[in-house]
C-alpha cells in the first residue's frame, strides 16, 4: 500500500489547479459511493485530483486514490485494499479506470455495504453498464456524466474568457441572445476562437501537441475500441474489426440517413448486429444518433440520422476541411444533448426538449421554412450577434 500511497502522492503534487471541468462543481461529493463515467480523455482523472487536492492538500492520510489498471491489482485485489485502507482510518477512496478491473461491480458493492465510514467515488467509460452490472449498484450509487468541452470552457481554457463565466440556461439564451452576445463581445472575440474550437477544442489533452492532435484523436478511438469496450462488453476481435469499419464508413458520409439494409451489406453484418454496433458507438461517445420524437422499441430500431460524436472527429478524419453544413450540425447537437434531449423533426434541423425547433446554416439563411412553426429558431454560423429569432451558432457552446 506504500508504493500506492507514494504513486497518488505524486500525481496530487502534479495535479494544475489552474482549469476546472464544469461537472466539479455539480458533482454532489457528499455522498457515499459516487460514479463519474465519460468518454476518454474528457478529463475524469484530472478532476478527482483537483477535488481531493482542494479538499484535503498534498499528502493526506485518510485518502487514497489508485487506478484499477495498476499493477498491485494483479495479486492484490480491490476488497482487501479497501480492507486495510479503513482499517488504517482511511475515510475516502478514489478509484480510477474501473472497467479494467473484472469485478469492480460486485467489489464495489461489498465495499459500500461493509465499510459504512468509507466514502468510494469511482470512474469508468461512458460505456460502463453501472445499472446493468451484476451487483445490485442502482439503490447506492449517485451516478454523474463527463462529456468534451464546450466552447464556453474552452475559451476559459484558453484564458479568454475569466473563470467565473457562468454557462447559461438554453431559455435565456433564446429570450436574451443579443443581450448575452454583447456582454460576451466586451471580453472575446468569437469567430475566429470558435473556428480552433471546432477543429482541436473538444479534449482538454489538445494544449500537450496542437499540431499532432488529429492523429492522438484517432489513437484515442482506437483505445476505446480495442481496450475499453472488450472491459465493457462481451465482444470479439472480429465484432470489433467491423466496428471500426463501421465507423469509418459513417465518417465520409455524415450527416447520413442510414439505410440499414445498404448499411450491413458495406460492413458486412446482420442488421440486428449493424444496430448494436451503431448502440455501442454512441456509449461510447464517438457518433450521435438523432432518433424521432417516439418512445419504446419503435425508437431503437433506426437513428433517423447519424453525426460524428464531435466536431474534433470530422476534423481528425477528413483528409480536406470537412463539409461546413456537417460541422455546423454536429457543432449544435452536442452542444444541446448535455443537458437537453434532441430529436429530429421532419420540417427542421433540429427539435429540443419536444418544443424548441431549429434549423442550422449560415448567416445568410432565411426564415422561411420555420416561419409558419411555433417556437422556431434559426442558429447561423458567421454571425457575432444575432435578431429576433436568429441567434449566432457559437452562443450555443455557452450552455454548460
Amino acid at each position: 500500500m506504500k508504493q500506492l500511497f507514494l504513486a497518488f502522492y505524486r500525481k496530487l503534487e502534479e495535479t494544475d489547479m489552474r482549469f476546472e471541468r464544469y461537472l466539479k462543481g455539480q458533482i454532489e461529493w457528499n455522498n457515499r459511493l459516487i460514479a463519474i463515467t465519460g468518454a476518454r480523455g474528457t478529463g475524469k482523472t484530472t478532476m478527482l485530483l483537483q477535488h481531493i487536492k482542494e479538499q484535503h492538500g498534498h499528502n493526506p492520510q485518510d485518502v487514497l486514490f489508485v487506478s484499477l489498471d495498476n499493477i498491485y491489482f494483479s495479486t492484490n485485489n480491490l476488497y482487501s485494499l479497501a480492507d486495510d485502507f479503513y482499517s488504517l482510518g482511511g475515510k475516502e477512496l478514489y478509484l480510477d479506470e474501473v472497467h479494467k478491473y473484472p469485478t469492480w461491480a460486485q467489489e464495489i458493492k461489498n465495499v459500500y455495504d461493509d465499510f459504512p465510514k468509507l466514502k468510494v467515488v469511482f470512474t469508468g467509460s461512458s460505456m460502463l453498464q453501472i445499472f446493468k452490472a451484476d451487483a445490485d449498484l442502482s439503490r447506492r450509487v449517485r451516478h454523474f456524466k463527463l462529456f468534451g468541452m464546450s466552447f464556453r470552457e474552452f475559451l476559459i481554457y484558453e484564458g479568454l474568457l475569466p473563470k467565473a463565466q457562468q454557462p447559461f440556461p438554453l431559455e435565456e439564451i433564446l429570450e436574451n441572445h443579443v443581450a448575452i452576445a454583447q456582454k460576451l463581445l466586451r471580453e472575446i472575440t468569437p469567430l475566429p476562437a470558435f473556428q480552433k474550437y471546432l477543429q482541436y477544442g473538444y479534449y482538454p489533452y489538445y494544449q500537450e501537441d496542437i499540431n499532432g492532435y488529429g492523429e492522438r484523436v484517432l489513437q484515442t478511438f482506437n483505445t476505446i475500441l480495442e481496450s475499453d469496450l472488450p472491459n465493457v462488453e462481451s465482444i470479439d476481435f472480429y465484432s470489433i474489426n467491423r466496428i471500426k469499419k463501421l465507423f469509418y464508413i459513417l465518417s465520409e458520409m455524415v450527416p447520413f440517413t442510414p439505410n440499414i439494409a445498404q448499411l450491413s451489406q458495406m460492413v458486412d453484418v446482420t442488421r440486428r448486429s449493424l444496430i448494436n454496433y451503431l448502440l455501442l458507438l454512441e456509449k461510447a461517445h464517438t457518433v450521435l444518433l438523432l432518433k424521432k420524437e417516439t418512445t419504446g422499441i419503435r425508437q431503437m430500431v433506426k437513428p433517423e440520422k447519424i453525426y460524428l460524436q464531435n466536431t474534433n472527429y470530422n476534423y481528425a478524419l477528413s483528409a480536406e476541411n470537412p463539409e461546413v453544413g456537417s460541422l455546423r450540425e454536429t457543432f449544435f447537437f452536442n452542444q444541446l444533448q448535455q443537458n437537453h434531449t434532441v430529436t429530429y423533426n421532419d420540417q427542421t434541423d433540429f427539435c429540443i426538449d419536444g418544443k424548441y425547433y431549429f434549423e442550422i446554416g449560415g448567416k445568410n439563411k432565411t426564415t422561411r421554412q420555420i416561419k409558419d412553426l411555433p417556437n422556431s429558431y434559426l442558429a447561423l454560423d458567421g454571425l457575432t450577434t444575432g435578431y429576433r429569432n436568429e441567434i449566432p451558432l457559437w452562443l450555443f457552446g455557452c450552455l454548460y
